[in-house]
């Protein structure tokens, strides 16, 4: 076993606990910073270390290695993205269009659904097979949950396993691309959006429902 691997002694510990200057929640969120901004291969103990203006002996207080760290953020990825899908695709509407709304709200609100987290984590897919499983398992699950929101309303397994993988797939694809469009010209295409995925007309109530949520979350990010 390394030394920088080797568990603390008590004293040392002990030591420690009476000058670390960050928490936990500080490392994890400086490294999610840099997963996003610098990419996986810049998450290293040192570096972060010295963002945060703390001893690289400090971080061993919290996480075994930088390989668990690396899991952590993953899980993190899961936990936030994954769960903010499952989540609005299992929320409760009386339309499939309310429901394509609800999930609409992941994809304009980054405190639901990071896509730059997500661009990140698939990006460090491509060099790493353990992260792609994780993934593929992962877009399985949010793939499912949508099939599953279409069938509640109605649709046909086959033809509900289409049109949650053209919604889902789309979405994806969108952020791959990096669009960047302003959010007022998004919000036109709603109505369109939610008839190609849903061949239904959403009622202009749901339309200036989810509008007025997506303008609210603009307004509280400008703050």
């Amino acid at each position: 076993m390394s030394s920088s691997n080797r568990p603390l002694p008590e004293s040392e510990a002990v030591l420690l606990a009476g000058n670390i200057k960050a928490t936990r929640e500080d490392w994890l969120t400086v490294a999610l910073d840099v997963l996003i901004s610098e990419g996986v291969e810049q998450v290293k103990v040192l570096g972060l270390a010295e963002r945060l203006s703390v001893s690289r002996s400090s971080f061993y207080w919290y996480f075994k290695s930088r390989q668990q760290l690396l899991d952590e953020l993953l899980e993190v990825w899961e936990q936030t993205n994954t769960g903010a899908i499952l989540r609005q695709a299992e929320a409760p509407a009386q339309t499939i269009t309310e429901a394509v709304c609800n999930l609409f709200r992941c994809f304009v609100d980054i405190d639901l659904y990071n896509h730059q987290l997500d661009f990140a984590v698939r990006e460090w897919a491509r060099r790493s097979g353990p992260v792609r499983r994780v993934i593929d398992a992962s877009d399985a699950r949010r793939v499912a949950a949508i099939r599953a929101m279409f069938e509640r309303h109605g649709y046909p397994p086959q033809e509900a396993e289409v049109r949650a993988r053209v919604l889902y797939f789309m979405q994806i694809g969108y952020y791959t691309l990096e669009l960047h469009e302003p959010l007022e010209e998004r919000l036109s295409f709603v109505p369109e959006y939610l008839h190609a995925f849903t061949g239904r007309t959403a009622p202009p109530e749901e339309l200036a429902d989810f509008e007025a949520y997506a303008l609210g979350v603009r307004d509280r990010r400008k703050r």
